[in-house]
């Protein structure tokens, strides 16, 4: 039986930019996935006290930065769920709903630096494949041997991703949008054209 395989791509989105679809697009091709599914994050727990902007915002930005892309996809589950929203509850709920799919979950390496500070992290390891791109900044000596402990310690599917580093940072996004700078491409056009015409990002943000 040919099992679909399927791109998770989760993040707070706040905004989203160009470099989340470079990445996300990578990845399908190089690891031959059919295609990839965006996850606007409801309530994250790592963001600490930063002002997040409300879900309907992120998910619609989200939606108008997929395109014409026929590979890419959008869900609302994080957002809908009450609460705070962990990536181990996300991909029980889609391994239910995508029973003969594979799930390929793509993050940062910096992310995977820190994924003991996840809940459930032990569980989330095995629960499912993990595509790794690189950050700037970090050793690649230094990631090797950290994807090679976990897979160790709870025979996870870790793969390494040999990516475009594009140096472009939500943070910077909304920085630029406050002091009245251009964002043109850095993120899509109708994307810039929705943060101009809500007025997102012009106060009161870290």
């Amino acid at each position: 039986m040919i099992v679909e395989k399927i791109g998770i791509m989760g993040g707070t989105f706040d905004p989203i930019h160009n470099g989340h679809l470079i990445l996300a697009e990578h990845a399908r091709v190089e690891m031959g996935l059919e295609k990839i599914l965006f996850i606007p994050a409801g309530d994250p727990p790592h963001k600490g006290d930063r002002k997040i902007t409300p879900s309907i915002h992120r998910y619609n930005m989200t939606l108008l930065a997929l395109g014409l892309n026929p590979y890419f996809f959008i869900s609302p589950i994080e957002i809908k769920r009450e609460g705070r929203s962990y990536t181990i509850d996300t991909i029980s709920q889609l391994k239910a709903e995508y029973k003969s799919s594979e799930l390929y979950f793509i993050l940062g390496s910096d992310s995977l630096m820190e994924i003991h500070k996840w809940k459930d992290y032990e569980k989330l390891l095995k629960s499912c494949n993990f595509i790794v791109a690189k950050r700037k900044g970090l050793e690649d000596e230094k990631l090797n041997n950290r994807a090679v402990e976990l897979i160790n310690s709870y025979n996870s599917n870790i793969i390494i991703l040999e990516s475009p580093i594009i140096e472009i940072s939500s943070t910077e996004i909304r920085r630029r949008v406050r002091k009245n700078k251009s964002i043109k491409y850095l993120v899509p056009e109708l994307v810039e054209r929705y943060i101009e015409k809500n007025r997102l990002y012009r106060e009161n943000l870290k």
